[in-house]
């Protein structure tokens, strides 16, 4: 069931909000505009599952958009409670769910209201393809430190501020093999590894793991990879007790 609740002001930006509003009735094209997604998602499962059993765990996917990830997750028996600012992209995945049977508490509310209301709640919270769509990734990040239970896992994908991203991910996949639509990634809000992790512990979270996500368009799929240059995931756990400022 969609929850529609305030969202902070000043951590959003109505024009991304538009943008991917407008893609909501095709987010399940799988030949749609968002057919990378589609390749990256069973990748993105793949890395989270390797590194933690799902089942019957309380999981939250932040940024979720039409629902790819969060029906995944549900796929593997964890419980998924699913959230976006884009009224529209929730209404696509909360009914997609229900017609495909899965169970998704799906909910219009930012990270930041829901770790006011629901602080300390998830055993692991993805947030892939988002921060680099966002004025403040920092808030989105103390914000899955405060929703995640000491032991729990967080995971992320973004995009890396490269000279080969900006050639594959912008003009390469936006304007010239038109994957995407043109405007849909800003060269300036991608993050190096290196600042991510900066973030992520400066949050108290111990980094763990990153790794590179190579998509191949020509065969409709993607992989994980060593190279980090253009899209990558990163995972990391808040620490038992205490915190790590390392």
């Amino acid at each position: 069931m969609s929850k529609v609740q305030a969202s902070p002001e000043g951590n959003f930006d109505p024009a991304e909000l538009e943008k991917f509003a407008a893609l909501a009735d095709q987010w399940w094209d799988a030949d749609g505009p968002q057919k990378p997604l589609h390749a990256l998602n069973p990748v993105r499962l793949q890395y989270v599952a390797s590194r933690v059993s799902l089942s019957g765990k309380r999981v939250l996917d932040i940024g979720c958009g039409g629902g790819l990830l969060s029906e995944a997750l549900a796929g593997t028996g964890a419980q998924v409670t699913a959230i976006d600012l884009g009224a529209e992209l929730i209404a696509v995945a909360d009914a997609h769910a229900r017609q495909s049977g899965v169970a998704v508490d799906y909910r219009v509310i930012s990270a930041e209201d829901l770790a006011a209301q629901q602080p300390g709640s998830f055993d692991v919270i993805t947030c892939m393809e988002m921060l680099e769509h966002v004025p403040d990734p920092g808030s989105i990040l103390a914000a899955c430190r405060a929703l995640l239970k000491p032991g729990g896992q967080l995971f992320l994908s973004t995009i890396n501020r490269t000279p080969a991203a900006f050639a594959v991910a912008i003009l390469g996949a936006e304007y010239i093999a038109r994957l995407l639509p043109p405007g849909t990634h800003s060269y300036q809000e991608f993050i190096t590894p290196a600042e991510l992790a900066r973030w992520v512990r400066e949050q108290g979270l111990d980094v763990e793991d990153v790794s590179g996500m190579a998509y191949e368009p020509w065969a409709g799929r993607a992989r994980l990879s060593r190279n980090t240059a253009i899209n990558y995931l990163m995972a990391a756990r808040l620490p038992l007790v205490g915190g790590s400022n390392g």
